[in-house]
C-alpha cells in the first residue's frame, strides 16, 4: 500500500503526535483551545454560523500544519513553511468574522481582496487534504474545480454555460455551498462534539469496560475471542463513528487474542475490520455521515437512527454467524471461564461510565437536537470523571448523597432553562458552574490533579481526532460547490434513470460500483457526499424513498473500506495481524458477503429500515411485512454464511455450498415466485443437511 493510501485512513493515528518540545506544548494548548471554542459555540451559539464554520476550518488547519511542523527537523525549511502555513490559515479564517457585515452587504459582488483571500483559503484546504488523505481526494476535487472553470468547452451533454473565475471563487469561499458548506457546518456543530465525547469516554476506561463485558459474555463460547471482537466493536461504534479508529483501538487487543485461539491471521484481521466498520452505522452516535445525511435531507437525526438500527443489527449478526461457523469448521473452543472477567462485575465496577451514553440516547430519542444532546452528554461525562476523585474519600452514605445531588442538579440541564431564586439560568450554564466547582475541588483532593490532566488530554486528543473528518468535510465542499453551481450531478443522474427505466436492479448495481470505486481512495464522508449528490436524486426518480437511497449509498461507502484492492480498514488491521492487507481484505469480503445484500433488500422492502412504502408492505401490512423480511434476512444470512465458510452443523461439500448460495440468492431476487422457490430450496437444504449430519450418520462416517 502506498504512503498516500495509508494517509487516506480516516483515523488520527498517523498524524504526528504532540512530542515534548515547546512547540508541542503550544500545539497542545491550541488543541485544548480548539475544543473549548467548539464547546462554547455549541452551548451558547454566540457567533454567526458562517463565522463558526470559518474558525473551525482555521483551527483544523492551524493544528494540522502545526503538528507536521513540529514533527519536522528543527531549523528546517519544512518546519518554517508548515508553521507559516498554520498561522496564515488561522489568520485567513478570521476574515469572515472581521468582515462579516460587509460580506453580507456585498453578497454577489466580491472585491479583489475577497478573491485573493478566497484563493489562499481554498489552496490551503487542498494542501491540508493532501497531507491528511494523500492525493486521491484532492485530485478528484481538482477535476471538479477544473470542470467548474472550463466545463463550457466540453461536448454536450457534459458542458455547462460557463462561469467567471470570480463566481467560482465566491461559491467556494464566500458562500455556504463551498468549503464552508453543509459538511463543515455539521463537522463544526455535531461531529466535533461526538468525537470529543468519545475521547473522554475512551480515556475514562470505556474501551476496557466494553472489552471486559464482551469477554465475560461470549469469551467462553465457541470462537469466543472473535465474538468478543464483534461485540466490543459494536459497542465502540455506539460512541466512536470512525471505523478505522475502531480497528486500531479494539483490534490491538482482539486480533492477537483471535490468533492465539486458533484463527488464521487474515481471518482475525478481517473480522476486526468488518466489525469495526459497522460502527459507522451503529446507533446512537453512528458515523459523521449520519449527521451530514440528517442535515442534507432536513430530517431529525432520530429518523436516521430509526432507519439504521435494523440494518446495523443484521450487519453484526452476519459477522457473528460467520465467526461462529468458522470456529466450528476449525473445531475451535472458547477461552476458559476461569481466565475471563465477569461481565456483571465489570458493569458493577464501572457502571457510571454508561450514564452519559444512556443520557445521550434518551435525549436523542426524546426529540432534542444532536447539538443539545451532544453538549449535555459531554458535560455529564466530564462531571462523572471529575466527580470520582472528589467522592472517593467520602464515607459511603455521604458518597451516595453526593452523587444523588449531582445527578439531580445535572438533570436540570435536560431543560433549556430553569428558575432558581428568581434568576433564570440555562441548564447548560448549571453544568458549567458544577464543572467549575469540581475543577477547583480537584486541585485539593488526592488523584484530582491527575484527573484534571486526563480531562485536558481528552480535550486535546478530541481535537486531534477531529482532523481527518474536518479536513475531509472542508475539501469535499469544493465538489458540492461545483455541483451546486453547474448542476453537473443531473448528467450522471440521467444515466442512472435511463438504466433504471429498464431495470432498477441494474441502476442499484451501477450506484454500488460507483461507491466501491470511489471508496478505493477516499474516506466514507466524501464518498457519501459525492455519490448521494449524484445518485440520490436519480434513485428518487425511480421511486426509491430518498432516505433509503441515501442509506444505500452510505452503506456501500462503508463496504468500500473492506473491498480490495484499497481496503483501508483491512490495511489498518494488517500490521496488528502481521498479515497482508490484501489477504485481510479478501477475508473481509467473505465475512461481510451477506451484508452486501441488506441495502438491496431495503430498496425493494423499505420496511427493513422502518420506512413506509414498497409493494410488500402494501399487500401484507407494515408489521407483518417487517417480520417477513427479518425472517428472510436471517435465513439468508445463515445460508450465505454456510456457503461462504463451508460449514453449518458439519462441513459442506462444494455442490452443497452452491445449493445454499443459490437458495439464498433466489430469496433476494425480485422475479415472480422467486421467494417461494428460495424458501423451498432453503428448507430442503436444511432438512438434507440435518439428516446428513445427524448423530448416527456422523458416527457411521
Amino acid at each position: 500500500m502506498s504512503s498516500s493510501e495509508l494517509n487516506a485512513v480516516d483515523s488520527a493515528e498517523h498524524i504526528p503526535g504532540w512530542g515534548f518540545s515547546s512547540g508541542a506544548r503550544l500545539l497542545f494548548a491550541i488543541a485544548v483551545t480548539f475544543s473549548a471554542f467548539q464547546l462554547w459555540t455549541a452551548a451558547y451559539s454566540p457567533l454567526p454560523s458562517q463565522v463558526v464554520r470559518s474558525l473551525h476550518v482555521g483551527f483544523l488547519l492551524l493544528l494540522l500544519f502545526g503538528l507536521y511542523a513540529n514533527a519536522a527537523p528543527r531549523a528546517s525549511t519544512t518546519r518554517t513553511l508548515m508553521w507559516s502555513m498554520a498561522v496564515l490559515a488561522f489568520v485567513v479564517s478570521l476574515y469572515h468574522w472581521y468582515f462579516y457585515n460587509d460580506l453580507i452587504l456585498r453578497a454577489g459582488e466580491p472585491t479583489l481582496p475577497d478573491i485573493i483571500v478566497g484563493i489562499i483559503a481554498v489552496g490551503l484546504v487542498f494542501w491540508a487534504g493532501q497531507r491528511m488523505m494523500g492525493w486521491t481526494l484532492p485530485l478528484i476535487c481538482v477535476i471538479f474545480l477544473f470542470y467548474g472553470l472550463f466545463g463550457q468547452y466540453l461536448p454536450s451533454p457534459l458542458n455547462h454555460r460557463g462561469y467567471d473565475f470570480e463566481q467560482v471563487v465566491e461559491v467556494l469561499f464566500l458562500g455556504t455551498e463551498g468549503i464552508y458548506g453543509t459538511p463543515i457546518y455539521v463537522s463544526s456543530s455535531y461531529i466535533f462534539l461526538f468525537i470529543l465525547f468519545g475521547a473522554f469516554l475512551e480515556r475514562a476506561g470505556m474501551i476496557q469496560l466494553f472489552n471486559d463485558v464482551a469477554m465475560g459474555a461470549v469469551g467462553s463460547s465457541r470462537g469466543g475471542p472473535a465474538k468478543v471482537s464483534v461485540i466490543s466493536s459494536a459497542l465502540m461504534g455506539t460512541i466512536n463513528g470512525s471505523g478505522v479508529a475502531n480497528v486500531v483501538t479494539t483490534g490491538a487487543f482482539t486480533i492477537p487474542l483471535m490468533k492465539r485461539s486458533g484463527f488464521k491471521p487474515a481471518f482475525a484481521g478481517g473480522v476486526e475490520a468488518v466489525a469495526s466498520m459497522g460502527g459507522q452505522i451503529m446507533p446512537p452516535v453512528m458515523g459523521a455521515v449520519a449527521f451530514i445525511m440528517a442535515e442534507t435531507l432536513g430530517l431529525p437525526y432520530l429518523e436516521i437512527v430509526k432507519a439504521a438500527i435494523v440494518p446495523a443489527i443484521l450487519y453484526f449478526i452476519t459477522v457473528f454467524v460467520m465467526v461462529h461457523l468458522e470456529a466450528g469448521r476449525l473445531g475451535l473452543k472458547g477461552l476458559p471461564k476461569a481466565e475471563l472477567p465477569s461481565a456483571l462485575g465489570a458493569l458493577r465496577k464501572h457502571w457510571y461510565l454508561i450514564l452519559p451514553l444512556v443520557a445521550l440516547v434518551w435525549l436523542l430519542f426524546s426529540g432534542y437536537t444532536p447539538l443539545f444532546a451532544g453538549t449535555v452528554g459531554m458535560g455529564l461525562t466530564a462531571l462523572i470523571i471529575l466527580g470520582v476523585p472528589v467522592s472517593s474519600r467520602m464515607p459511603m452514605a455521604v458518597r451516595v448523597l453526593f452523587w444523588v445531588a449531582l445527578g439531580l442538579m445535572s438533570a436540570a440541564a435536560f431543560s433549556t432553562s430553569f428558575n432558581i431564586f428568581g434568576f433564570e439560568i440555562r441548564g447548560i450554564t448549571l453544568i458549567l458552574l458544577l464543572l467549575t466547582a469540581l475543577v477547583l475541588i480537584n486541585f485539593t483532593v488526592r488523584g484530582g490533579r491527575a484527573t484534571l490532566r486526563l480531562c485536558l488530554e481528552s480535550l486535546a486528543e478530541g481535537a486531534k481526532n477531529a482532523l481527518p473528518v474536518g479536513v475531509a468535510c472542508a475539501l469535499v465542499g469544493v465538489i458540492i460547490g461545483v455541483l451546486a453551481l453547474t448542476g453537473a450531478g443531473s448528467s450522471f443522474a440521467r444515466v442512472i434513470v435511463s438504466v433504471g427505466e429498464n431495470s432498477l436492479f441494474l441502476s442499484l448495481i451501477l450506484t454500488m460500483i460507483t461507491c466501491l470505486i470511489l471508496g478505493m481512495g477516499i474516506p466514507t464522508i466524501p464518498n457519501y457526499i459525492i455519490t448521494s449528490s449524484i445518485a440520490g436524486p436519480a434513485l428518487l426518480q425511480l421511486e426509491v424513498p430518498l432516505l433509503v437511497s441515501h442509506m444505500f449509498v452510505f452503506y456501500f461507502g462503508i463496504m468500500a473500506d473492506l473491498t480490495p484492492p484499497v481496503a483501508l480498514a483491512a490495511f489498518a488491521a494488517a500490521p496488528i495481524a502481521k498479515e497482508s492487507g490484501m489477504k485481510i481484505g479478501m477475508q473481509a469480503v467473505r465475512i461481510a458477503v451477506a451484508g452486501f445484500a441488506v441495502p438491496f433488500m431495503a430498496v425493494y422492502a423499505p420496511v427493513i429500515m422502518l420506512q413506509e412504502g414498497g409493494a410488500l408492505a402494501e399487500s401484507m401490512g407494515f408489521w407483518p411485512a417487517f417480520a417477513y423480511m427479518i425472517g428472510k434476512a436471517l435465513l439468508s444470512i445463515i445460508m450465505w454464511g454456510g456457503a461462504a465458510i463451508g460449514f453449518l452443523r458439519g462441513h459442506l461439500k462444494i455442490w452443497e455450498r452452491v445449493w445454499a448460495f443459490l437458495a439464498a440468492a433466489m430469496m433476494l431476487s425480485t422475479y415472480p415466485l422467486s421467494d417461494e422457490i428460495g424458501f423451498t430450496a432453503c428448507i430442503a437444504f436444511i432438512v438434507w443437511h440435518w439428516w446428513r449430519t445427524r448423530e448416527p450418520a456422523m458416527k457411521a462416517a
